[in-house]
């Protein structure tokens, strides 16, 4: 008999960031009201559905976007480190083009290579990461579902890997909406669908920090 599993990868809400930092890892940057409010809404939204494993980012926005989910399911919130942000060489930088930390001379060498990213954490590694702890939910919730909080890089990475797509791409281009909802289906260890879907609406994916 095939056991039928989803596993939902959602995308933290909105943070609370003024100051327009590229935070990354950084500790201290939690969601904003409006980020309250998506994660409340994707609550609700999952409020029907078999969910019995919630598990989360360690950083402050996934773990309080995870929250109100876990809570209507009585279930605590886990964590797994393999959920966290993508490694990042301009973390606690602004980042924005007509200003920010790109403008300088002295960070273009962190640029040079696109298609690893040199900046950062190597697409394959994260992909490899991510799909770990999918497969260990999936296990976890197995009959049933499971959610995983994490973050917009991540998610479209691992998305991009398990549809056969070469990793590296334009950030504009993602389909990754703060508090969206990536659903992985799988028959036993197969995957049989992924379902994109956005319960809190429609919102920009070049939101810094991500």
């Amino acid at each position: 008999m095939t056991t039928r599993t989803i596993v939902h990868l959602l995308r933290h809400g909105e943070v609370h960031n003024p100051d327009g930092v590229l935070y990354g890892r950084l500790d201290g940057y939690g969601l904003s009201e409006r980020g309250r409010r998506q994660a409340l809404t994707v609550a609700e939204a999952l409020a029907g559905h078999a969910v019995v494993h919630v598990v989360a980012s360690p950083l402050q926005r996934a773990q309080e976007t995870a929250a109100p989910i876990a809570a209507a399911h009585r279930l605590d919130v886990a964590t797994d480190e393999r959920l966290i942000e993508a490694a990042n060489a301009f973390e606690g930088l602004r980042v924005s083009v007509g200003d920010g930390a790109l403008r300088q001379p002295r960070h273009w060498p962190k640029l040079r290579n696109p298609l690893r990213p040199s900046w950062g954490e190597p697409y394959v590694e994260l992909a490899h990461r991510m799909l770990a702890a999918v497969h260990r939910a999936r296990e976890r919730a197995a009959g049933y579902e499971a959610v995983c909080v994490s973050h917009q890089l991540p998610i479209w990475t691992l998305r991009r890997f398990l549809e056969g797509r070469r990793l590296w791409h334009h950030p504009r281009r993602r389909q990754c909406s703060l508090a969206s909802l990536t659903s992985l289906v799988f028959a036993d260890e197969e995957l049989v669908d992924l379902v994109y879907c956005e319960p809190a609406g429609a919102t920009d994916p070049m939101v810094t920090g991500a």
